[in-house]
């Protein structure tokens, strides 16, 4: 862990994870790590999900990511296409083919989501926003932010829930995406989210799941 922890560059942190197809697997939808190296340390890009009340990931920041599509030909295409679709990068603007990085349950949604990771190239266009209707804003997060957690109470459609969060620059990093990101750089794994606020459930892990439209921030 002290080791990945401590590498410096977004190569030093790939090099972890070999080129290699992705086991088949049931997941239910992929995301990506995509890395670069900042002024002062290793960012990863992010993603705010536009408002969207028929969405239950409305308004989260996220990896660029979504559901496998029966078109996809592997979880790894799936992967590829949403990057695309939501942030306007393509493999040529990747230093390699995506790595498998594992598989973990995206509980909100009901999800076992694919992530992987990747280096952004040197000549790579800038990451934008690909579909308005899908994404509000595109940013990239340091890795220094992730170390620190507060305790935040979300609003959200099923009540409040007081959650564990990363905040950088007014976006908030919470739940699967905050988890996910901790477990790629080596930091400690936390506790579960403190729990809902509302009375009626105080000590709830996590809000009852919604239907799996998005894996967001699980």
């Amino acid at each position: 862990m002290s080791s990945t922890a401590d590498a410096t560059t977004s190569v030093a942190l790939l090099e972890r994870f070999p080129a290699l197809r992705p086991p088949i697997s049931t997941a239910g939808a992929a995301v990506t790590i995509v890395l670069r190296d900042g002024a002062r340390d290793v960012e990863v890009l992010l993603i705010r999900r536009a408002n969207d009340p028929q969405d239950p990931a409305s308004g989260d920041v996220a990896l660029p990511g979504g559901r496998v599509d029966d078109r996809d030909s592997s979880l790894a295409a799936t992967a590829l296409r949403e990057l695309r679709e939501e942030v306007g990068l393509g493999l040529s603007d990747l230093d390699g083919p995506l790595r498998f990085v594992g598989a973990t349950p995206a509980r909100r949604f009901g999800l076992t989501v694919g992530v992987f990771a990747a280096v952004l190239g040197s000549s790579a266009t800038s990451p934008r926003i690909g579909d308005p209707a899908e994404v509000a804003h595109v940013f990239w997060l340091p890795r220094p932010t992730l170390v620190e957690g507060r305790p935040i109470t979300l609003d959200l459609d099923r009540g409040p829930l007081r959650v564990t969060a990363s905040v950088h620059d007014g976006h908030v990093v919470w739940g699967f995406t905050r988890r996910v990101l901790r477990d790629f750089f080596g930091l400690p794994t936390e506790d579960p989210p403190i729990g809902a606020a509302f009375p009626d459930v105080v000590g709830a892990a996590e809000p009852p799941p919604a239907p799996p439209t998005s894996p967001g921030d699980a």
